[in-house]
């Protein structure tokens, strides 16, 4: 017995000594990040449901309180700014629709020849900054990777279809991370189209979506147990994050601007519920704002006199006159011609119904931390430390999430 306690002790010994050095936070080479977006994820969803991978995650490393989407809290123009750090106002894509005169072109998600021009896209976006600076960098459909932004985009990226299974999308990003050094990104970004399109249909407190969120997070798991199975793993940091959340909606509050913008007037709204730009001939500005700013229910400026927390209304694209519903409103460009429900977002950024996630694993980050709400400005700075690399510009800054990180 002697003889076997003896090797047994000097066993435990060599472990206690050596398996720090595979731990987390003990890695010998260059590090990786993989962030992964959930489309429309609110801030509370783990509390109203179950998300144990989610969970998982924040034990092992890092959340934060919530993520605070730029306004407007839109999809692309958010997704854009946590790549490039800037506000929309300042890199151009100030909402998911919108009129640039001087291109006399205008912009929409769903406007292919617009969409893929990459004129619209200011700023300079972390897959750009780090190809600068020699770092391979790889995409799964995050907003702007599919355009030639300055003649560049990422080394591996992919066209946007969302038909494309979860499973499928995580194959990739394990085959990327599997690749060997050399052609392996030090930078991989990927894209879930969900659970906005279910908290769109149903509202951010309905069963469907619960169960949505479930499956979401299952997913988020299976990406995260295969990182963490490969060998370098020690080496990679994994970030979750969402660009806006979803606020309930009815029918019973809505604004027809139809009813209140006279069909002769030369303006051209643009944008979707629940904020427009419009852009109006001469003194139509002027009927526009007059018409909408004694409605209940909306919040409506001049270009260059929108409220200093929105960082918004000097870029010439948001055009003459801005509107955005208060919180449970919505603004249609008709009359709805039946009672809906749902969500949407695209609020001020102060309701708390528009609040993001944010988790993150990894050697770099600190073990069951969690930080105070920060606005996504930070973003594209927190991804340069990670990487190593010189940041470009931005409105953000590291010292706002430095806390996060291991000294």
């Amino acid at each position: 017995m002697k003889n076997f306690v003896i090797p047994l002790v000097r066993l435990i010994l060599l472990t206690v000594l050596f398996v720090p050095s595979l731990s987390k936070g003990q890695c010998n080479d260059e590090q990786i990040t993989v962030i992964i977006s959930l489309d429309g994820f609110r801030w509370d969803y783990p509390v109203k449901t179950n998300t144990p991978a989610l969970n998982k995650i924040a034990a092992a490393g890092v959340k934060a309180e919530a993520l605070i989407p730029s306004f407007p809290s839109k999809t692309f123009p958010n997704h854009y700014t946590l790549a490039t750090g800037l506000v929309p106002d300042h890199h151009g894509l100030v909402n998911n629709a919108f009129y640039d005169r001087e291109m006399d072109k205008p912009y929409a998600i769903g406007n292919k020849e617009a969409r893929f021009n990459g004129a619209f896209y200011g700023g300079e976006p972390i897959w750009i900054t780090a190809r600068k600076q020699g770092l391979i960098t790889a995409s799964y459909f995050w907003v702007g990777t599919d355009v030639s932004i300055n003649g560049m985009q990422p080394d591996y990226w992919k066209k946007y279809d969302g038909s494309v299974p979860f499973s499928q999308r995580i194959d990739t990003i394990i085959s990327w991370l599997n690749l060997p050094e050399g052609k392996r990104p030090r930078l991989i970004m990927g894209y879930y189209h969900e659970p906005d399109g279910v908290g769109h249909n149903y509202g951010p407190d309905d069963k469907r979506t619960f169960e949505l969120i479930t499956e979401i997070d299952h997913y988020t798991g299976i990406l995260y147990d295969r990182i963490r199975a490969l060998p370098h793993s020690n080496c990679i940091n994994f970030i979750v994050l969402s660009d806006h959340g979803m606020g309930p909606i009815t029918s019973e509050k809505n604004i027809a601007l139809s009813e209140h913008i006279k069909e002769h007037w030369p303006v051209r709204p643009e944008g979707g519920n629940p904020n427009f730009n419009f852009y109006a001939e001469g003194s139509y500005a002027d009927s526009v704002y007059l018409a909408l700013k004694p409605l209940e229910g909306i919040s409506v400026w001049k270009a260059g006199e929108v409220p200093d927390h929105l960082n918004y209304g000097k870029n010439p694209r948001v055009g003459d006159v801005i509107a955005v519903a208060d919180s449970s409103w919505s603004i249609t460009l008709n009359k709805p011609k039946k009672k809906f429900t749902g969500g949407t977002h695209g609020y001020d950024p102060a309701n708390t119904d528009m609040h993001a996630i944010f988790y993150a694993d990894g050697p770099a980050f600190k073990i069951g931390y969690v930080h105070p709400a920060f606005s996504n400005v930070h973003v594209y700075s927190l991804l340069a430390k990670l990487l190593g690399i010189e940041p470009a510009p931005t409105d953000g800054n590291i010292e706002a999430v430095r806390d996060m990180l291991k000294d």
